[in-house]
């Protein structure tokens, strides 16, 4: 199946690592970009929206339809934020882009970035893991045509990644050492990619996939 892809984040460092691999992919037949900012990225396959508001569609609701796969890599930090503040960026946002999208394209995959320790239950004492949830609950309740949940530990940055977090330069000297003790954990750019776009072309068996089952079903 041919793939007609929407990506959102795609200026972060696991959104490039996703637009690039769709890109390269020869079944993926086009790729748009929405952000605040640009990709910077030119590529014969990709169109590009700037849209600065997350919370309203409507300037551009007419160019969101006949696609029938999202990856949603929209995020930030928690970390110096209220639960309120990151809130809305992490769930909020996840919702009105899923609500519209669901509505344009019944037909579509969407594939939402969630992270490792997330609590779909909501009874976890850390913020971060109650409203990352959260949001993976949102987004599931969705009349897609398949939804699934990934939740990357650790995202090793591949030669040539962009956007690369200052706290994986910091730790770029471990890598080996973090491949050894964490392997269960460990995924790159590629795989988390490649496992995207698999999911999107094929289903899976499980709708929410750690890093252990991303590692063992995409890595090559």
């Amino acid at each position: 199946m041919e793939l007609k892809i929407i990506v959102f984040g795609a200026t972060g460092m696991l959104g490039s690592a996703v637009l690039d691999e769709s890109l390269k992919h020869p079944q993926v037949q086009s790729v748009l970009v929405i952000g605040r900012r640009s990709c910077e990225v030119r590529h014969s396959k990709l169109t590009e929206l700037i849209h600065s508001d997350f919370m309203d569609y409507s300037a551009i609701e007419d160019k969101l339809a006949g696609y029938n796969a999202c990856f949603f890599c929209l995020g930030v930090s928690s970390v110096g934020m209220t639960e309120a503040d990151y809130k809305r960026i992490t769930v909020d946002y996840a919702e009105k882009a899923a609500r519209l999208l669901s509505r344009l394209n019944p037909d579509m995959s969407f594939c939402f970035i969630s992270g490792a320790g997330s609590d779909d239950t909501l009874q976890s004492k850390r913020m971060w893991a109650r409203v990352k949830g959260q949001a993976e609950n949102v987004v599931k309740a969705f009349p897609f045509r398949q939804v699934f949940i990934l939740r990357p530990a650790f995202v090793l940055p591949l030669a040539g990644s962009r956007n690369v977090q200052w706290l994986y330069r910091l730790f770029r000297p471990a890598y080996p050492l973090i491949r050894v003790l964490f392997r269960d954990y460990v995924i790159n750019t590629q795989t988390l990619g490649r496992a995207m776009i698999h999911l999107a072309q094929y289903g899976g068996d499980k709708q929410t996939l750690e890093s252990r089952d991303i590692k063992r079903k995409f890595s090559p």
